[in-house]
C-alpha cells in the first residue's frame, strides 16, 4: 500500500444547524480507496447529519466534499452507495421485487439489472428465499436486502448508517463478511456504529466525533497510544483477602483480587506474582486485559448519558 493512498472521499469544513443549534462545526476527514473506516461517537455529537449531507438529504451551511478529487454534485450523487439505519424496503414485494425496483431507480435494466440481482440475492444469502414477501424475513435478513439495495450499482463508496441495529450476533457477522468481500474488490466504506467492537474488530481506522466536531481518528493502536496509553490491567485473584500492603498493587482488604498496571507482561508479571506467593497467598486466577476502544470513546467523550 501507498504511503499516500487514494482520496475516495474527503470531507473538508462540514458546517450545519439546525434552529441556532449546532450540529457540525467543521468536520473534515478523508475516506481511501478500499478503506474500511467507522465514525464514532455519542447520541446527537452529528452521525446522521454527516451522512445525510453527504446524501444529499441534508444540505450542509457550510464546506465541501469530492469524490476522487472531484467535487461531489448534486446530480452525481449514483456514484454513492446509501444504506440508511431505518430498513428501507418494501415488506409487501419480495425480496427480488425489491432488488429489482430498486435498480430501476439507480438506472439499470434488462441484463444488466438480472445479473446485479442474481448477484444480491446470493450475496446476501436470500436466493432460497427470492420469491418470499420482505415483510416475512427476520430483522437480519431485512437488514442484508437492505444493504442490497443500497449497493446494486456498483458504487465504489458506501455509506453505512448503523447497518446491524438489532439484528442477532450471526447477522451481525454475514453483515460483516458481506462488506469484507466489497472491501477485497476496492470499495471504500464508511460505518457509523455504537457497537464499538464492530469498529474495533472490523474497521481500519477510527474518526471521532463529538458536539460535531471531529475529536480523533487514527488506527485502533494509534488512538489507544495518543489518548490512554498502552499499558495493560492486571488483576490477579488469590485465595483470600490480603492482610498487608502488596508493592505495586492496589488492594482492598474485603477482596480477593490485586489489581496493577504493567507495560510489558514478560517482564513485570513473574516478580510480581513471586511477591504475592511470598506473601503466603495462593493465586488462584490472572486477567491480562489490554486497552480497548471503549476505553478511548469513554476517555474521550465522558461516561455520562446522551439521550
Amino acid at each position: 500500500m501507498s504511503d499516500y493512498p487514494e482520496v475516495a472521499l474527503a470531507i473538508s469544513e462540514v458546517q450545519k444547524s439546525y434552529n441556532g443549534s449546532t450540529a457540525l462545526s467543521g468536520v473534515s476527514f478523508s475516506l481511501h480507496r478500499g478503506e474500511h473506516l467507522a465514525l464514532l461517537g455519542p447520541n446527537g455529537a452529528g452521525k446522521t447529519t454527516l451522512i445525510k449531507s453527504i446524501s444529499g438529504r441534508v444540505r450542509p451551511d457550510q464546506g465541501s466534499f469530492a469524490v476522487f478529487g472531484a467535487p461531489l454534485e448534486e446530480n452525481k450523487r449514483s456514484q454513492l452507495g446509501i444504506v440508511p439505519q431505518e430498513i428501507a424496503i418494501y415488506p409487501k414485494l419480495t425480496a427480488k421485487e425489491n432488488l429489482e425496483i430498486f435498480g430501476g431507480l439507480y438506472g439499470l435494466q434488462g441484463q444488466e439489472l438480472a445479473q446485479r440481482v442474481d448477484w444480491s440475492l446470493n450475496w446476501t444469502d436470500l436466493t432460497d428465499r427470492a420469491h418470499d414477501l420482505a415483510g416475512s424475513f427476520s430483522g437480519g435478513m431485512k437488514r442484508r436486502l437492505n444493504i442490497a439495495c443500497g449497493i446494486l450499482h456498483s458504487p465504489k463508496i458506501i455509506l453505512l448508517d448503523e447497518p446491524t441495529v438489532g439484528v442477532d450476533p450471526q447477522s451481525r457477522e454475514r453483515i460483516f463478511e458481506m462488506l469484507a468481500e466489497l472491501q477485497d474488490d476496492g470499495v471504500s466504506l464508511l460505518l457509523t456504529t455504537h457497537q464499538l467492537e464492530d469498529a474495533e474488530a472490523h474497521c481500519d481506522r477510527i474518526v471521532i466525533i463529538d458536539h460535531g466536531k471531529v475529536i480523533a481518528q487514527g488506527t485502533r493502536s494509534e488512538l489507544i497510544e495518543n489518548t490512554i496509553g498502552s499499558k495493560r490491567q492486571m488483576t490477579v485473584t488469590v485465595d483470600k483477602p490480603p492482610s498487608e500492603p502488596l508493592d505495586g498493587f492496589k488492594i482492598d482488604n474485603k477482596s480477593r483480587q490485586l489489581e496493577t498496571v504493567v507495560v510489558d507482561v514478560t517482564q513485570e508479571m513473574p516478580p510480581l506474582l513471586q511477591q504475592v506467593e511470598e506473601s503466603g497467598l495462593k493465586v488462584e486466577d490472572i486477567e491480562i486485559r489490554a486497552p480497548s476502544l471503549q476505553n478511548v470513546f469513554i476517555s474521550l467523550t465522558g461516561r455520562e448519558l446522551r439521550e
